[in-house]
């Protein structure tokens, strides 16, 4: 049967098929529908993790007990697993393991541009790279195979163009994996210096192996048309290449991407005449090409940031421009804004009021630091809120009370825990401000250990920040919880915690404006006989409010009814809603 899918319901169809028991992942864009759609099938055991550590050291545990796994995430969560990649190399399989990573290249959801390829080859662990969706599903089972056949962690790396097209799929049935067996081995598995020197040498020879079956490896493909021009290519790129060149030119398709297959690089280069590496984003294939005494053309003459395309193609290898209108001109920007509702405006409304140095993080509320709020001085990675700004107080002591650090419900549980633990126990006088909107928000409402409800909708122990800042040691007079739409209180509270000299957390609740379930109220109005046309109404951003005719106006089909804008009109402007 086929079937048009998604890329990442391609990849998470293709754990279903290959007998997968469970995912453990975190979701992160473009790697989140992989474990959503994973979680459909009553066969596969799917959760989320507080962070992507946990979450393959679950899949790793899983593969010990003898069940096929895979753990879930994309490029920057690989950064939080490091730990448990590079032991898993190590430690190797029982049932077979996958690590699906999904990069980002021109950050339409990230903080940076990183090239997962790297920790692969670090890593010392094989890694598959799929174009479209029926090489997803097919590059999934392939990978158990691999990874039970040489003994190892098996990556997948996608991008954002492959998880999120859609492409014709072959659907088979599942096919049931037995439970390998366990057998109690220390030497392989308990990685003590004496264990691992030895397991290291495991690594090498496997690595060894796995290049020599690299250059027969069916995900390996020559395509030979004309021979003026020889491309290396993988994913994404051999779809834009194929696009702009046809027969124009002949093709290596690299599938496995580590270990590279170098006898069949060699023998493409010595068939083709110019040689040309197409990638997204580092020199990876083309480093190992060099290296191994081929002249290419790469980085030379494509970038090394941002995705790639057709038209970036053929300009800067044909030097063909694209024809189309600018209409940029004519087009006024759209930058993102926090939606209608959002309960995290009034809360950096308050922190602008205030003049605060606010350390971010990772979630919705970065958006925080755009104008006109502009309320955010730094945003680093998952967690690095909590952590920064002690370290910004201990250095800047006399700015304790004109300071804060922020961080989303899910963020916290994910690694703001440990940055709480260690201002705690380091002395520090920092006030961490956590927006509790009831679910993980930023990726698509996915639930989160603070929600009560697990990814396969079954009510659960929720983990509440209040209770978690109380056992770490925050004072109990010093854990606050306010409703983010209250400005006055929130207000209050932050001058009283901001002048004490001790550790204080303040959680700030209120769903998300999106969620399933949440009540929208009637929306507000403008007595624009009464409207003085300060404009302090349009100092939060909602994207309710605009001037019309010289005074502020209200769209009916976009307001929620929150309430935030009548609080900040002092001539009585502003009316309509309902109490709660």
């Amino acid at each position: 049967m086929k079937k048009i899918m998604l890329g990442n319901e391609a990849a998470a169809r293709g754990l279903y098929e290959a007998g997968c028991r469970l995912v453990s992942s975190y979701p992160g864009t473009p790697s989140t529908e992989i474990t959503e759609f994973a979680a459909k099938y009553d066969e596969i055991y799917a959760e989320w993790a507080p962070n992507e550590k946990v979450a393959l050291e679950t899949a790793l545990g899983a593969s010990v007990a003898g069940g096929r796994s895979a753990c879930c995430m994309k490029h920057v969560g690989l950064n939080v697993a490091a730990d448990p990649l590079f032991i898993g190399a190590y430690v190797g399989v029982g049932g077979g393991m996958l690590i699906m990573v999904a990069d980002d290249p021109g950050m339409h959801s990230s903080q940076n541009e990183q090239d997962s390829r790297h920790y692969a080859k670090a890593a010392k662990l094989p890694m598959l790279e799929p174009s479209d969706s029926g090489e997803c599903l097919e590059f999934v089972k392939k990978g158990f195979e691999l990874s039970e056949a040489y003994d190892t962690p098996v990556i997948i790396r996608l991008c954002t163009r492959v998880s999120h097209s859609q492409s014709v799929v072959d659907l088979s049935d599942r096919t049931e994996k037995e439970l390998a067996e366990y057998k109690k081995d220390p030497t392989k598995r308990v990685m003590a210096p004496a264990n691992a020197k030895p397991r290291h040498i495991k690594v090498e020879e496997r690595l060894e192996k796995m290049a020599s079956y690299a250059d027969s490896c069916e995900f390996n493909k020559a395509e030979y048309n004309d021979t003026k021009i020889g491309i290396i290519t993988s994913g994404t790129c051999y779809n834009y290449a194929h696009e702009v060149f046809g027969d124009g030119a002949s093709y290596l398709k690299i599938g496995l991407i580590n270990p590279l297959p170098e006898n069949l690089i060699k023998e493409f280069a010595s068939r083709c005449g110019r040689i040309i590496v197409i990638e997204e984003l580092d020199d990876y294939i083309e480093s190992f090409c060099r290296k191994i005494g081929i002249a290419v053309d790469g980085k030379n003459i494509l970038p090394s940031t941002d995705e790639f395309s057709q038209e970036l193609l053929r300009d800067k290898l044909l030097g063909i421009k694209a024809e189309y209108s600018q209409l940029e001109d004519q087009i006024p920007g759209r930058p993102p804004v926090l939606c209608p509702g959002c309960p995290h405006r009034g809360v950096f409304y308050v922190f602008k009021k205030l003049k605060l140095y606010v350390a971010g993080d990772i979630g919705c509320y970065t958006l925080g630091a755009s104008a006109p709020l502009g309320a955010m001085d730094t945003t680093f990675c998952m967690g690095a809120s909590v952590s920064s700004i002690h370290g910004f107080n201990k250095i800047r002591p006399d700015n304790t009370q004109k300071s804060v650090a922020v961080i989303g419900d899910s963020t916290f549980m994910h690694s703001g825990i440990t940055g709480l633990v260690n201002l705690v126990y380091n002395k520090g006088y920092s006030t961490v401000v956590i927006l509790d909107n009831r679910i993980t928000a930023m990726t698509g409402h996915q639930q989160n250990p603070s929600t009560g409800m697990t990814l396969k909708e079954e009510p659960t122990y929720a983990v509440m920040p209040e209770n978690v800042a109380e056992a770490v040691g925050v004072k109990k007079e010093h854990i606050r919880t306010v409703d983010p739409l209250d400005v006055a209180e929130v207000e209050k509270t932050l001058k009283e915690e901001l002048a004490s000299d001790e550790p204080s957390v303040i959680v700030c609740r209120r769903p998300c404006a999106l969620l399933k379930g949440v009540k929208r109220l009637p929306s507000f109005t403008i007595d624009a006989a009464k409207c003085k046309s300060c404009r302090a109404c349009m100092g939060i951003g909602c994207p309710c409010i605009s001037m019309v005719d010289g005074k502020a106006f209200i769209d009916s089909t976009l307001c929620t009814g929150c309430g935030l804008c009548s609080q900040l009109c002092r001539f009585g402007a502003i009316n309509g809603g309902d109490k709660e």
